[in-house]
């Protein structure tokens, strides 16, 4: 009897091991069922390029139209204090993608090229840097970058890929390795070319004199120099010959370039159908790979020069072409919302949008302005410590989980994103390395009232510029300038003669004592405090530069990725779909 029980005991406990079974069979011949998980969400990362933090309406526009990114923000997480890691492309993407300041990876320049400038340089985001896509993609996920790079394609041959998106984390690239330029479209004076050639003639000239003296000396029996030397010293030369004869009209085919993974497919691209090119990849990615987590970050070209805009969209804007390109941008936002919706991905989709640093005020052609406003803050591109250059626009979305229509007014990063997504994705922050992101995810919830980031440090290339403090207290948000940019003409605001400031020498001003300004009282940075004017000053100031001596403890020698030799041409690098130096090709056709 009791063995008859007990077989009988067994029999439902298999019969409910079968249901369980059939259930999940059902459960899976329904993937996004079985996969789809809240506590692992989707993400797309939408990144513009040099919008200004007032160009957009949710931010204070009222003239430009920008319902999609508006529509964001009603929906999702407002940020008033974004703030990225630099004032220039190269560095604060580097910074973006490893939660790191860039001057830790290399990415931060010395000298006055502040970004990379040749597909063929041999700078880029070192292979041993890792970006949040690598983690994502060890936790399973697909992930695809479509858009901008700028950190880089190889660096000993043309065909290493050492600094390749494929390179740091991602399964699949569509895009530009470099960036957009003025020489892309033909049409406007040189961006590129201008700032580059007399420098290369310069350094040619010394360098070839250089040789000639040495030569003559070892000759002579004047100077015990050894031939190798010189030898050196004269492909140096040449390489800078080469550099400054290649930015006479070939920028637009070793710069202007399209690839699809490690193949380019345009060179030099079509700008016509770059936008929809792009815009397509975006959208082909979400719909095959929805049925499992994935990472797409959209790099968009918009709205840097030379404001590449469709016919559809030209004239529509009160801003001339500016607003044109930034309408143009929205729309396509509002693309790629709509087929997050359509796919049924919405509430399991965490999506971001920024933009990379501030507007380019230096931007124009003739009397039209073609860079962005960045409202009522100091400043724009390429001015690592104003508040223009680095406050940025900052929204985030995820029905369901992050209250709809909330405000943010505390500190926060670009950086910050890293650990935000690895957290989401069930990943762990590498340990080996100082990470200077702190989770977004205590304050998106709303556990938390208070920024993590007691101090920012604000560089411009490799020199610090500026330092913020969050006196968590008082809710005091102090900033203290120990350099700041000569404007041209002085009164201008921007660097007009230059084109864009510079980081040191006779660019900047130097301050001790720092100029002090209370963002909380005059975010405009209008009014400087002094001791007369502020009883806390020199407290604060001496705070302020014991935090950037612990600071600078926690730096350690790296290679310069933006050195004059990285940031030189190299024909041997050149990514090219040819028989090099015949580099021309379109989609899906090479010759």
């Amino acid at each position: 009897m009791y063995l008859f029980h007990k077989m009988e005991n067994y029999g439902v406990y298999w019969e409910k091991q079968r249901r369980y079974l059939n259930i999940w069979i059902i459960l899976c011949l329904f993937p996004r069922t079985c996969i789809s998980n809240p506590s692992k969400p989707n993400f797309l990362l939408i990144l513009a390029d040099d919008l200004g933090i007032g160009d957009v309406g949710c931010y204070g526009n009222d003239t430009i139209r920008t319902p999609n990114i508006d529509g964001l923000a009603k929906d999702g997480v407002r940020l008033t204090q974004h703030i990225a890691a630099a004032a220039v492309c190269t560095p604060s993407r580097a910074a973006f993608l490893t939660g790191r300041y860039p001057i830790r990876s290399g990415m931060a320049s010395s000298t006055q090229r502040q970004v990379l400038f040749w597909n063929g340089g041999s700078g880029g985001l070192p292979p041993n840097e890792t970006t949040f896509a690598r983690i994502l993609n060890q936790q399973g996920y697909s992930t695809a970058l479509v858009g901008k790079w700028h950190m880089g394609v190889n660096c000993k041959t043309r065909h290493d890929h050492c600094h390749h998106p494929l390179n740091h984390g991602f399964d699949y690239f569509y895009g530009m390795p470099f960036t957009l330029l003025n020489e892309c479209q033909g049409t406007d004076d040189p961006e590129l070319a201008k700032s580059l050639q007399d420098t290369y003639w310069f350094y040619t000239e010394i360098i070839i004199l250089a040789v000639f003296t040495l030569v003559v000396g070892k000759l002579a029996n004047l100077f015990p120099v050894k031939w190798k030397i010189i030898i050196c010293l004269a492909i140096c030369g040449l390489l800078h010959f080469i550099s400054w004869f290649s930015s006479y009209g070939f920028t637009k085919y070793w710069n202007c370039i399209l690839m699809r993974n490690h193949d380019i497919t345009e060179q030099p691209m079509n700008l016509q159908k770059t936008t929809s090119n792009m815009l397509k990849e975006a959208i082909t990615f979400i719909e095959r790979y929805k049925h499992r987590p994935f990472l797409l970050f959209v790099s968009l070209l918009h709205v840097h020069t030379p404001l590449i805009t469709t016919e559809k969209f030209q004239g529509r804007s009160r801003h001339g072409l500016y607003g044109d390109n930034v309408e143009e941008m929205d729309w396509m936002v509002g693309r790629l919302l709509a087929v997050i919706d359509k796919e049924d991905l919405k509430n399991t989709t965490f999506i971001y949008f920024a933009s990379d640093h501030g507007g380019f005020l230096e931007a124009h052609r003739g009397n039209s302005q073609l860079g962005g406003w960045n409202g009522i803050y100091k400043g724009g591109k390429g001015m690592g410590g104003w508040e223009g250059g680095i406050r940025v626009p900052g929204i985030v979305r995820w029905p369901g989980v992050l209250p709809a229509g909330t405000v943010i007014d505390e500190p926060t990063s670009l950086m910050d994103i890293y650990p935000t997504v690895v957290q989401l994705a069930g990943g762990a922050v590498p340990q080996d390395r100082v990470m200077d992101g702190h989770t977004l995810l205590p304050l998106l919830r709303g556990t938390e009232q208070h920024s993590r980031h007691e101090f920012l440090f604000h560089y411009c290339g490799v020199f610090l510029h500026a330092v913020r403090w969050h006196h968590k207290d008082s809710g005091t948000i102090w900033k203290a300038h120990y350099a700041t940019p000569v404007f041209q003409p002085e009164a201008s605001g921007a660097c007009f003669r230059r084109g864009i400031c510079l980081c040191f020498g006779d660019g900047v001003t130097h301050h001790d004592p720092p100029l002090l300004f209370n963002l909380s009282q005059d975010p405009s940075e209008a009014n400087p405090l002094s001791a007369d004017t502020e009883p806390l000053f020199h407290t604060v100031v001496r705070r302020m530069r014991r935090a950037v001596e612990e600071h600078r403890r926690t730096l350690t020698p790296v290679p310069q990725q933006l050195s004059p030799y990285n940031n030189m041409w190299k024909p041997w690098l050149q990514p090219c779909c040819g028989t090099f130096p015949f580099c021309w090709c379109n989609e899906n056709k090479k010759t």
